[in-house]
C-alpha cells in the first residue's frame, strides 16, 4: 500500500483490466498522460482477444496483454493466470474497467484494499446487469454510477464516489446509458487519483478519504 505522496522517482503503478471497448481505461490513461494522475499504467490486461480496448491501449503505447478466459478449464485456473500476470507488474492499484468476469474469492482477497471497480448504478441499488432498464422499470427519478472497492460480495464493496444522473421523460435504456457513461469517465479518474495520492484507502470494509469514513453511498456528484 502507498504511504505518503509518491516521489517522482517511484510513481505508483496501476494495472487496468478490461473486457470491451476500454472507454474507462482511456479516460484514466488520458488523465495519467495529462498529468492529472501522478502514476504509471504498468499494464492493461484483457480477457477477450478481439475487444476494441486492446488496440486503444496499444495505440497509447501501454503494455498490453490478452489472457483469454476461454482457454482455461476453470474460473480458478484463469484467475490464477491473471493474478500471476498482474503481480509481475507489481501494481499499487488494480482497476476493473468494464472487466466482465466474476472473480474468485482468492483473487479478491489477494488484492483487497487495492482494487477498484465501476458499476452503472447508484449502489447498493441494482447490483448485477441491466441496471439502466431496471432503473426505468422501477420508475426512478435518478440513476447513476458508482466507483467502489472490490470485496467478495458482487458489486458490494464500500462505495467511494457516485455521479447522480437524472432520468428524463422519454429516456430509454440507451439514452440513459449514454449519459451515465459520460459521468463514468469523470468520476473514475477522480477515485484513481485519490488512491495513488494516498488519500483513499479501505479499512475494516469501509472507505476512508483523508482519514475520514465516507458515507455508505460514497461522495455524490449531482449532474444535470
Amino acid at each position: 500500500m502507498l504511504a505518503d505522496a509518491p516521489s517522482d522517482s517511484l510513481r505508483p503503478r496501476i494495472v487496468i483490466l478490461i473486457s470491451g471497448s476500454g472507454s474507462n481505461m482511456v479516460a484514466i490513461a488520458d488523465a495519467v498522460r495529462n498529468g492529472d494522475i501522478d502514476a504509471d499504467i504498468a499494464a492493461v490486461v484483457c480477457n477477450k482477444p478481439n475487444a476494441a480496448g486492446v488496440q486503444k491501449a496499444k495505440d497509447r503505447d501501454i503494455n498490453t496483454q490478452v489472457i483469454n478466459h476461454q482457454e482455461f478449464a476453470s474460473r480458478e485456473d484463469f484467475d490464477l493466470a491473471l493474478m500471476q500476470a498482474i503481480d509481475q507488474e507489481e501494481p499499487d492499484l488494480v482497476v476493473l474497467a468494464g472487466f466482465m468476469r466474476i472473480l474468485t474469492p482468492a483473487f479478491v482477497q489477494h488484492y483487497e484494499g487495492r482494487m477498484l471497480n465501476i458499476h452503472p448504478s447508484l449502489l447498493p441499488k441494482y447490483q448485477g446487469l441491466n441496471t439502466h432498464q431496471r432503473a426505468l422499470d422501477a420508475g426512478d427519478s435518478e440513476h447513476g454510477v458508482t466507483v467502489h472497492f472490490v470485496t467478495e460480495e458482487l458489486d458490494g464493496g464500500p462505495n467511494v464516489i457516485q455521479a447522480l444522473v437524472p432520468i428524463h421523460d422519454g429516456d430509454d435504456a440507451d439514452s440513459l446509458q449514454h449519459r451515465v457513461h459520460q459521468q463514468e469517465h469523470i468520476i473514475y479518474p477522480i477515485a484513481v487519483k485519490w488512491f495513488v495520492e494516498g488519500r483513499l484507502r479501505m479499512q475494516n470494509k469501509l472507505a476512508l478519504l483523508d482519514g475520514k469514513h465516507l458515507p455508505m453511498t460514497g461522495l455524490a456528484l449531482q449532474t444535470s
